[in-house]
């Protein structure tokens, strides 16, 4: 028992760093603004999702042991296809030079981990307040964002043990996965947006970004 739970924090020490490393840039993207945002969003979601569905199907391929090895990959992979997709969406609807780190957690973790976030974004009516995080408030997200991934870890050991059904498995979850961040990020670039200095200091008046 000792040792399970000895395993699970360190797992989830490791899904910690590797998110901090993650974060510590945010992409940048060549979408400029489209005529028709949503349309052009939908496609760039689209085409994620089919893009993070192929590469996480193939690297649960291999079974048993090996398989194991391919999950912290796996995850890393897909974060990497979900933020530049959420970079492109934010070029789409015009909102790339306002895109911060904080947009991006949210985007990527909403579905997932919603209370783990609830602090950097939050919708008032028909606009969203960012809160400027510090690296304190940025390290406590990252810490529940990071607890919450490795319990889900867990079930996809059992996938890496049936190589053809657990790859499909797997790369249909991608899929939903991607396309569960696409909606929240479309959601989030169609409103107003306004930004708060600091999510530990007193709020301050928002400066609003259209």
């Amino acid at each position: 028992m000792e040792n399970n739970q000895a395993n699970r924090l360190k797992g989830t020490e490791r899904i910690v760093s590797m998110l901090n490393e993650f974060f510590g840039n945010v992409p940048g993207t060549t979408e400029l603004q489209a005529t028709n945002p949503f349309s052009r969003a939908r496609a760039i979601a689209r085409g994620a999702a089919r893009k993070a569905a192929a590469v996480s199907g193939a690297l649960a391929i291999p079974a048993g042991p090996l398989g194991l090895f391919t999950i912290l990959p796996d995850l890393l992979a897909i974060w990497r296809i979900q933020s530049q997709m959420v970079a492109d969406i934010a070029g789409s609807f015009g909102k790339t030079p306002h895109l911060s780190r904080e947009q991006m957690i949210y985007c990527l973790f909403r579905h997932a981990a919603s209370q783990a976030v609830r602090d950097l974004v939050v919708r008032v009516g028909e606009r969203y307040i960012i809160r400027r995080a510090s690296l304190e408030l940025i390290e406590r997200v990252l810490q529940k964002v990071g607890l919450r991934i490795s319990q889900q870890v867990a079930g996809r050991f059992i996938s890496r043990w049936l190589p053809i059904i657990g790859a499909f498995g797997v790369g249909a979850y991608a899929y939903y996965d991607t396309a569960k961040v696409a909606r929240t990020a479309i959601a989030l670039f169609q409103e107003e947006i306004a930004e708060e200095p600091d999510a530990d200091a007193p709020p301050a008046t928002p400066a609003l970004v259209h």
